[in-house]
């Protein structure tokens, strides 16, 4: 027996259901419902432009990592896409970041900080990173590329980890978190950009991206249960971690100074997130990267420094935007 809706659609739909052309949804939609209209938007994504220097484009860089190929997205719940535009009117082509997340990076910052570990718990920090330096050595030896992309899957997830306990712990406790639950999370997706930047400088092979996929599943798991126990010894070797992370860069820096890795121009996605010149190079690239990396260390330094002082993180402000 058919329904009444059955019997509805098939004399309405009857007879394209049976005949070559295809069905139109709108068409057995509109005979339900033919007082509803269904608001539509469009989402477009640009088309990666192979010859970014031709197009005028702030380039030098492979792809657009923000926006490739070309997507159709057609939703009625009413969110609207952003036009948005550069100071000098044109386009603004990256969707995994906007304008005003962009910053020039303060090169002046003192590279050659240190925090002397003296406590049981910073010996232990310290000593944790010297042996993981040993190995990534072993494995990536003078290939600084690939160590910076391997490195920045590693360093982006202390500040995830850190960011979501301090949230969850703010939701808790029904307080203020001083600013370091944003603090900690800008501090990740800084170290993500600088992923998303290596990633069109160095193609990682199947077996990084098999070793990225431990590495990261190990450290997540091991860095939470670390923050925990300690925020103070988590925090304390984030600092060691990047101070790491600067020396890499600094050797990075010599090889290219050396003529052992070509100089390259910046990726695209570089110039506009750190606003290089148009004709910045694979050198200026890693010297903001560096930057970003020793106010990283600083950072976190100072978050291991608040907890050693028997306070709370939101008893001290937040360094948000310290870059």
């Amino acid at each position: 027996m058919i329904s009444r809706y059955g019997g509805k659609v098939m004399v309405t739909g009857g007879p394209r259901l049976f005949s070559s052309s295809a069905v139109s949804p709108n068409h057995l939609l509109k005979s339900r419902v033919p007082a509803r209209e269904f608001s539509k938007m469009t989402f477009e994504k640009k088309k990666t432009e192979d010859n970014q220097s031709e197009k005028g484009t702030s380039s030098g860089g492979k792809g657009d990592q923000g926006n490739k190929g070309e997507q159709l997205i057609v939703s009625y719940w009413g969110v609207k896409p952003m036009k948005i535009t550069k100071d000098d009117g044109t386009e603004w082509k990256w969707s995994c970041f906007r304008p005003w997340e962009t910053y020039k990076a303060d090169l002046t910052i003192d590279l050659k900080k240190h925090h002397v570990p003296s406590t049981l718990p910073d010996k232990l920090a310290y000593w944790t990173v010297k042996s993981l330096r040993w190995p990534t050595d072993l494995f990536f030896q003078r290939r600084y590329g690939c160590r910076a992309m391997m490195l920045e899957t590693v360093a982006a997830v202390p500040g995830m980890v850190g960011g979501m306990l301090v949230h969850c712990k703010s939701l808790r406790r029904f307080e203020q978190s001083g600013g370091w639950i944003k603090a900690l999370l800008e501090e990740a997706e800084n170290e993500r950009m600088h992923l998303m930047t290596f990633m069109e400088v160095a193609k990682p092979n199947w077996y990084e991206r098999a070793l990225v996929i431990a590495v990261q599943g190990v450290f997540f798991n091991a860095y939470f249960l670390g923050y925990i126990i300690s925020p103070k010894f988590a925090h304390r070797m984030v600092g060691y971690l990047e101070e790491e992370a600067i020396h890499s860069y600094t050797e990075f820096l010599k090889e290219l100074d050396n003529g052992n890795i070509e100089n390259v121009p910046a990726p695209a996605i570089a110039i506009d997130y750190w606003r290089l010149p148009a004709d910045a190079t694979l050198r200026d690239v890693v010297m903001v990267v560096r930057a970003d990396e020793a106010h990283h260390r600083d950072v976190n330094h100072y978050a291991s420094d608040i907890h050693y002082q028997g306070r709370e993180l939101k008893e001290a402000p937040a360094p948000i935007g310290y870059h």
